[in-house]
């Protein structure tokens, strides 16, 4: 099990837990509007790191980017395993062509 498959599944089990005890909780309580505006918050950041050059920071914000990018997905009841068939039915496809299929 990958670890973001992992982290997954600890999102998921949160959803039922305190959100007095459990930020995870606490974040989905506030619904996917706010799940989704923490995850753009934490996409600007890792922005801002990356054109500051900032390494440390970068990789710090990119961890925070995946784990709200799960949250945001478990607030709308999308399974993460459904995001790695995605790009499973993806790999080996050039991004040129699989973008062009999408916009037909």
């Amino acid at each position: 099990m990958s670890i973001l498959t992992h982290l997954a599944a600890t999102i998921e089990a949160r959803k039922s837990a305190d959100p007095k005890t459990s930020w995870t909780a606490k974040l989905l309580s506030k619904g996917p509007e706010k799940c989704a505006e923490k995850f753009g918050e934490e996409a600007v950041e890792a922005i801002i790191a990356a054109v500051k050059d900032d390494r440390e920071n970068l990789t710090a914000e990119a961890a925070d980017v995946l784990y709200h990018l799960l949250v945001m997905l478990t607030a709308r009841d999308i399974p993460f395993a459904d995001v790695l068939a995605e790009l499973e039915r993806r790999d080996g496809t050039s991004g040129i062509a699989e973008k062009a299929a999408r916009t037909d």
